[in-house]
């Protein structure tokens, strides 16, 4: 009986221990995740921003003389 209890005592820590990495893998996947999204956002930004108004036209891009 003692064995057996040792046993599971052993899972039980081995276990935690799992379960303690898994959950710090977890933490720093959302923090990858998050600056991830913030960085989308800014290339998101930077390409509104970097796109012509949409009221241009192809006689806007006309050569003056003509």
């Amino acid at each position: 009986m003692e064995a057996r209890l040792n046993e599971l005592e052993a899972k039980l820590v081995f276990a935690e221990d799992l379960i303690e990495t898994l959950n710090q893998t977890v933490i720093r996947q959302q923090g990858q995740l998050d600056s991830l999204q913030q960085q989308m956002r800014l290339l998101h930004q930077q390409l509104q921003d970097a796109r012509p108004d949409e009221t241009h036209t192809l006689r806007d891009e006309l050569p003056p003389h003509y």
